[in-house]
């Protein structure tokens, strides 16, 4: 009687320990597994490919008014400007350039999504054709009485073509990825002769 209250009991602690082991062994595999390596930056003065697009960063500065490139700014908002030039590598026509770039949270709160205006005639998110440059700019307002920061962040999202996606087997962009950072001193305004009514 006395023999099986001692084996139950070390049946009991080698369970135990086993089981404390092999949570404490899936602790330090999810922890390592739920570790992310950090993001590349990348270099403003080279392009950026995302897939669909291929990006050239020209320049970020901080403007003021309700006539930047006729986006609809409250009046006296300022503004972060990011301008690129933007070539569309597709077959076809589109404007599925949202959210190839994400405003950091040091730079603008994520949430504020931009306006994106072909600078030239000041379309607001117009279709690109293929292959051919365009230069954009990216508008985020920022909030009242906030001071424009020093440099401007964004995440760059690369997207990956495939022939057939797995809910209605139609080619598409799909699996959105960071693929870097990209960091550009802010300005202090635009070049007048850039700025179109």
């Amino acid at each position: 009687m006395l023999e099986d209250a001692r084996s139950r009991l070390k049946a009991l602690l080698v369970a135990g320990i086993g089981t404390a082991a092999a949570i404490a062994v899936a602790g330090v595999m999810g922890a390592f597994g739920a570790r992310h390596e950090p993001l590349s930056v990348l270099a403003p003065a080279s392009p950026i490919e995302t897939g669909q697009w291929l990006l050239r960063p020209l320049k970020a500065y901080a403007a003021e008014g309700e006539n930047l490139y006729g986006v609809p700014l409250k009046p006296g908002a300022k503004a972060l400007v990011l301008e690129l030039e933007m070539t569309n590598r597709t077959a076809k026509s589109t404007k599925d350039y949202f959210d190839v770039l994400q405003a950091n949270r040091a730079t603008v709160d994520p949430a504020t999504k931009p306006f994106i205006v072909l600078t030239r005639d000041s379309t607001l998110s117009p279709e690109l054709h293929p292959g051919m440059p365009e230069r954009m700019a990216y508008i985020w307002q920022l909030p009242d009485g906030a001071a424009p920061p020093a440099s401007l962040e964004v995440t760059v999202i690369r997207e990956t073509y495939k022939q057939r996606d797995n809910l209605h087997g139609l080619p598409g962009w799909f699996n959105p990825t960071p693929i870097g950072t990209l960091k550009l001193p802010v300005g202090s305004g635009p070049d007048i002769a850039d700025i179109r009514p």
